[in-house]
């Protein structure tokens, strides 16, 4: 039986984030490391997982960093190889990591940038479920967290390439789901419009209308998703795999 009290906890495991210096995968590092885990930090610049790493060590949390891009086709072997030389595990992998520069019709896109957010947002979790398998879970079981979106549910306008690289991992999230059973769980999570910089051309121009759109009134922020985040990662939801959790303020439902 699980014990209420700890449910939530990651005492003893270790969590590596991709894209987890700002934003939504900022929030989830810092909501694992106060679970308890040791944190793997993979983004891109050095001044910014510098400054993650000092954020989580004030936590109480031992904290690896990695430096490189989720387009690197070898960061997800040499980050999970060194996790595991560093903190002994990798125990949850969060594929946070992803990139939205295509912006418009997809009649219009250029193909290349097509292409490079399908790899950064399909690919790259695809590699590092694959090295987490390969180096660890294989043998001591884990869980796989895949950041999806409810753009992945229903087409919209000016971000088509994101919305079918989003859909994809659903997809993929389900796939994992089956072949890395009973041992490894697979789950993603979709927020709706969350106030963060990649989003910002989204929901600044005009909160206050977006947050009407929404049945709690408000936008959602990186820690809304960081909380279905841990339940995910966690015993809590131990009897749970190949789902989408919802995160969205109620977008699905409003009333107003």
């Amino acid at each position: 039986m699980i014990d209420p009290a700890t449910a939530l906890r990651l005492d003893g495991k270790a969590v590596l984030v991709t894209g987890g210096t700002r934003g939504i995968g900022r929030a989830i590092v810092e909501a694992a490391a106060a679970a308890g885990a040791d944190i793997c930090v993979v983004a891109r610049k050095p001044a910014e997982l510098e400054e993650t790493q000092a954020a989580v060590e004030a936590i109480g949390a031992r904290a690896l960093t990695v430096a490189g891009s989720v387009g690197d086709p070898e960061i997800a072997e040499t980050a999970v190889r060194s996790m595991v030389a560093a903190l002994g595990r990798c125990d949850v992998i969060v594929n946070n990591a992803a990139i939205n520069p295509v912006f418009g019709p997809l009649m219009d896109a250029d193909l290349g940038a097509v292409a490079k957010v399908l790899d950064a947002n399909v690919v790259a979790p695809l590699r590092f479920a694959r090295a987490g398998w390969k180096h660890y879970m294989q043998a001591n079981g884990g869980v796989v967290l895949n950041v999806v979106s409810i753009g992945g549910f229903r087409p919209g306008p000016f971000i088509g390439a994101y919305n079918v690289s989003k859909a994809a991992l659903i997809h993929l999230t389900r796939q994992l789901a089956q072949e890395l059973a009973p041992g490894v769980r697979v789950n993603a999570i979709a927020p709706a419009l969350v106030k963060t910089d990649m989003a910002r051309a989204l929901w600044e121009p005009n909160e206050e209308a977006m947050a009407r759109t929404h049945a709690l009134g408000r936008l959602g922020v990186p820690d809304d998703i960081a909380s279905g985040a841990l339940f995910l990662m966690s015993d809590a939801s131990s009897w749970l795999t190949g789902e989408m959790l919802v995160v969205d303020g109620g977008a699905g439902v409003s009333l107003r």
